[in-house]
């Protein structure tokens, strides 16, 4: 995401021609969106972005399970 937020502000600065980024090669303007593409392809490849949303599923389920183990008057379970 940072990557792409990069490339989108120095996109903009080379369209507009502000500071020294107008000077720059539009190879070196376009490099962060290809960088994002190849971060997203390695995160797709590698299961890390289905790694953590697994995570994120799992916490928010932990989250409920306490909450209402809470509303029951129940102590929180114990991690093994």
């Amino acid at each position: 995401m940072y990557l792409l937020v990069l490339g989108i502000v120095l996109l903009l600065l080379k369209y507009l021609e502000i500071g020294p980024v107008a000077l720059w090669s539009w190879w070196i303007v376009l490099t962060p969106f290809a960088l994002a593409v190849a971060w997203w392809a390695w995160a797709d490849y590698s299961g890390y972005t289905k790694r953590k949303a697994v995570e994120a599923e799992d916490a928010r389920k932990k989250r409920r399970i306490d909450k209402h183990r809470d509303n029951m008057g129940l102590p929180p379970k114990k991690p093994r």
